[in-house]
């Protein structure tokens, strides 16, 4: 009998790496350096600061200063990281049978969409005319 294992944190991290590279263009010609960490759940810090009623309620994560607030003047510019949650995105897969690597991608580009300010209701369009 075959042992079915759930998508490691390296088979996330590599649909990433893959989603990455289709980003839509009008995202990608402005988007520097970008840390991609996959993790299972949000670390506790994470879950407090943003409300979260469970670990699993969140898929992904931009921590980063959005482009309209950054300024040339920082002494220091942090680095733009997404996190993804191997957990809730494998749950969440799970309960949809929707297929794993749209579904990473939609998160990512979802994530990678605050770095430039935009609003969910601005992913959303731009994901619809990708």
């Amino acid at each position: 009998m075959t042992e079915h294992l759930p998508p490691s944190l390296a088979d996330i991290e590599e649909l990433a790496q893959r989603a990455l590279a289709t980003i839509p263009r009008r995202l990608k010609v402005h988007l520097g350096p970008v840390v991609i960490r996959v993790e299972d759940f949000p670390d506790e810090e994470t879950e407090e600061a943003m409300g979260l009623d469970s670990p699993f309620d969140i898929l992904g994560l931009y921590r980063g200063v959005a482009l309209p607030h950054k300024s040339v003047s920082d002494p220091r510019p942090d680095l733009d990281m997404v996190f993804l949650y191997r957990r809730p995105i494998l749950d969440y897969w799970c309960e949809t049978g929707e297929d794993l690597a749209r579904l990473v991608r939609h998160v990512l580009v979802h994530e990678i969409g605050h770095h430039f300010g935009f609003s969910d209701e601005d992913m959303a369009r731009i994901e619809e005319t990708d």
